[in-house]
């Protein structure tokens, strides 16, 4: 594909995060959103109406038909997202999967397996290494400017019925550890440059009726020394979202999603970063560039795989200690 033909994108899903999906692509040139598949038709046309897409249709498959869509984006459930992401890898599509992956080792490697097959563009919405905030901690690391000593975060929600980011009833549940956590597993061994040798886990009570862990506690260490300690709950009465804070060698810094601060909370202008203060948007300029250029795109299935094999060994820790 040159640089001059126009990527015809496909959307699935059209909640909260597919929404923010469609007002990314709008911002990059040469971008079409031809196509939105959404819980119903009626869901999907009237998705479509409200984000100017081209037209809603009824079904995945439906798009993966379609000749001229180039590439898939899943904005769609956890548990939708392997099986979703094979198809559009089998159908000859670039794809890119919302966080997370998978949630079982096998089916991210299975995913992995296809893309190595078929050669597609297919990259996972580990949108903190898009972030600027972000991005601008990495850029002191690669200079040698800075090392990181610790990684101390906290993600916190609120989220004892089950509903979603706009306050809607979710017909999926979320997770803690395969959802939530793997942003950070994966930032922390993105960030560091070095693989997560050691990691632990704990967590609190199932909830009765949403049948997962509402509270979560991880520890982890990376090759070079460096560690990091994360906190996850669904029972935060509070802010929502995380909070990163940057242990350094001469700096602590903190960031919260695009937005950055000293740890005295000094603010930090990260504007000038990259060409877009939206991490999503960021992300689907990356998506968009790597079809473009027949390259593979920061945050590609290989390179998020090691995220997803040390949730898979936490996983085991926590089944045993409640076996135990």
């Amino acid at each position: 594909m040159t640089d001059e033909q126009t990527v015809r994108i496909a959307l699935v899903g059209g909640g909260a995060f597919g929404a923010k999906h469609a007002a990314a692509l709008r911002r990059i040139e040469g971008v079409e959103v031809a196509a939105v598949v959404s819980s119903s038709l009626d869901s999907a046309r009237r998705f479509a109406e409200e984000q100017g897409i081209g037209r809603g249709v009824a079904t995945l498959e439906e798009v993966l038909a379609m000749d001229d869509i180039d590439a898939v984006i899943l904005a769609t459930p956890t548990q939708m997202h392997a099986a979703q992401t094979l198809a559009c890898l089998e159908a000859g599509k670039h794809v890119q999967v919302e966080i997370p992956l998978a949630s079982s080792l096998g089916d991210a490697e299975a995913c992995l397996a296809a893309q190595q097959r078929t050669g597609l563009v297919a990259m996972v919405g580990h949108t903190r290494r898009f972030n600027p905030s972000h991005q601008w901690v990495r850029q002191q690391i690669q200079a040698g400017e800075y090392r990181i000593q610790q990684m101390d975060v906290q993600t916190y929600f609120f989220r004892r019925t089950n509903l979603n980011a706009l306050g809607r009833p979710r017909s999926w549940t979320d997770h803690l550890l395969w959802h939530h956590a793997a942003h950070t597993v994966d930032l922390f061994a993105h960030q560091t440059g070095s693989p997560i040798v050691q990691a632990n886990a704990i967590q609190g009570p199932i909830h009765p009726d949403l049948d997962i862990a509402m509270d979560m506690s991880i520890q982890l260490r990376a090759e070079n020394g460096a560690i990091c300690t994360l906190s996850l709950s669904f029972n935060n009465d509070g802010p929502l979202g995380t909070v990163f804070r940057y242990i350094g060698d001469n700096g602590t810094y903190i960031a919260r999603y695009d937005d950055l601060a000293t740890g005295k909370d000094e603010p930090i202008g990260v504007s000038g970063i990259d060409v877009s203060m939206d991490g999503i948007e960021l992300q689907d300029r990356e998506f968009v560039a790597a079809i473009r250029e027949g390259r593979e795109p920061n945050s590609s299935i290989a390179q998020v795989m090691a995220c997803y094999q040390t949730l898979a060994a936490l996983e085991e820790q926590l089944d045993a200690a409640s076996a135990s």
